[in-house]
């Protein structure tokens, strides 16, 4: 992607900007439609019971991936970065987390729940989460094999050696022993919780309207080709800000 230092300025009339702009347009109309064929092929995908049972340790004790969706039919699930050893969590997934936090009330109107789940003990999410001003549903996985079967928790040795499996893929080469995503469930006719989407890498970009504003303006995201390496955590800002 090129910064704002590599573009040149593109001056013209209001006539060759309304003619540029309704080319544009024909093109942004064929990706809505690219995007509306997706999100009908993503919604038909079969659903897969989850057989094993997870129980995941919140603020009010030891919960069940049943009972992260409350009286919900569906569920949303970010996984939060956020190894055992650290003091803070990803400051991308923090990122994520901004935007999915105000989003909460009005997925809950579409019979959906949210919640964030990461590897670090309960006291580090509660403490962060504080920091953080959040509010949604944060659990801890500290004790179960929920980040390792959805591919986000690895080995040192798989690090070592290049073998995650991480976005549908193996052998894989990852900076850290957590990954992001973004997993959805679902419960049937019969109550089971069933897995019906995740999403992994640059897919998480979707949820990160931030993102979309900035490539709405010349310099776009200006990241001269080092994903987020602008970003930091909303209270390390300089100046808070």
């Amino acid at each position: 992607m090129e910064t704002s230092e590599t573009k040149r300025l593109n001056i013209g009339s209001r006539q060759q900007w309304l003619e540029a702009r309704i080319e544009l347009l024909k093109k942004e109309k064929a990706h809505s439609r690219a995007r509306d064929e997706l999100t009908r092929a993503r919604q038909a995908l079969p659903w897969v019971k989850v057989e094993k049972a997870y129980t995941f340790e919140g603020p009010d004790g030891q919960v069940t991936l049943g009972d992260l969706f409350g009286d919900k039919g569906q569920l949303i699930v970010q996984h939060f970065m956020f190894d055992p050893e650290w003091d803070a969590g990803c400051k991308s997934c923090s990122f994520m987390a901004d935007h999915m936090d105000p989003s909460v009330v009005h997925l809950a109107h579409r019979d959906t729940a949210f919640a964030a789940v990461s590897k670090a003990p309960l006291a580090k999410l509660v403490a962060y989460k504080k920091r953080m001003r959040w509010s949604f549903n944060w659990v801890s996985s500290f004790n179960n094999d929920f980040n390792r079967d959805f591919h986000v928790s690895f080995t040192d040795d798989e690090l070592e050696r290049s073998t995650c499996q991480y976005n549908f893929r193996e052998g894989v080469s990852f900076p850290a022993r957590e990954a992001p995503g973004i997993s959805a469930f679902a419960k049937d006719d019969s109550g089971n919780v069933c897995h019906t989407y995740s999403v992994y890498g640059r897919g998480l970009e979707n949820v990160m309207t931030a993102y979309d504003l900035l490539d709405m303006v010349p310099k776009g995201r200006d990241e001269a080709g080092k994903n987020m390496y602008w970003l930091h955590r909303k209270d390390e800002y300089a100046n808070g800000s």
